[in-house]
């Protein structure tokens, strides 16, 4: 009488050799690390990178990592390096670059209450946009060179003015939150 064994070891011996998940590999490396530390987040940063419909909008997470400049650091707009920065803070289109960010030293909180003030032209033309009720500083950052990452090089171009957001709702958490920035209306002589 022949067994599964016999009859089928090639196939069992394949099975047996597939490569360890992701998991595992980092807890034998990292045996502090928690069982749960990040893995969701990742699978939806893989799902998204190589998902070939529309990217998602982003969260208010997202938001605030990808545009506010934490108020606790120095802020020097002669010396941001947006290069730099864009590729800590991923910061891309599917790992193409971006044309052009706009980083502001502003609180979320700040933003998030521009969000409900009358709509204003955008810098389209279109009137979806919010302005910043008092004068923001901020960053923006041109594409020099490079198309994907992380061959981005950009240059930063320090702009004082009102800082013009969209926003949108954000279902997950029922609230109305700062999406994209527009641009920064300079005031002439406030650089």
């Amino acid at each position: 009488m022949k067994t599964l064994l016999t009859m089928q070891s090639l196939p069992l011996l394949l099975l047996l050799l597939q490569p360890l998940p992701l998991q595992v590999l980092m807890r034998r490396r990292f045996p502090d690390m928690p069982d749960d530390e990040g893995t969701e987040e990742f699978e939806e940063f893989v799902d998204e990178l190589f998902s070939t419909g529309p990217t998602k909008p982003p969260t208010k997470k997202i938001f605030q990592n990808h545009v506010i400049i934490p108020t606790i650091l120095p802020f020097y707009t002669t010396e941001y390096h947006c290069s730099w920065d864009l590729k800590i803070r991923h910061v891309h289109d599917r790992f193409s670059c971006r044309k052009e960010h706009f980083f502001l030293l502003v609180s979320y909180e700040e933003l998030q209450k521009t969000c409900s003030t009358k709509f204003v032209e955008c810098r389209n033309g279109v009137r979806r946009c919010h302005k910043t009720e008092r004068i923001i500083e901020g960053v923006h950052c041109k594409l020099t060179s490079g198309i994907k990452m992380p061959e981005c090089t950009y240059e930063g171009f320090p702009k004082t003015g009102y800082a013009l957001i969209t926003c949108r709702w954000q279902d997950d958490i029922g609230e109305i939150i700062p999406e994209h920035v527009n641009d920064i209306l300079e005031i002439p002589g406030k650089h």
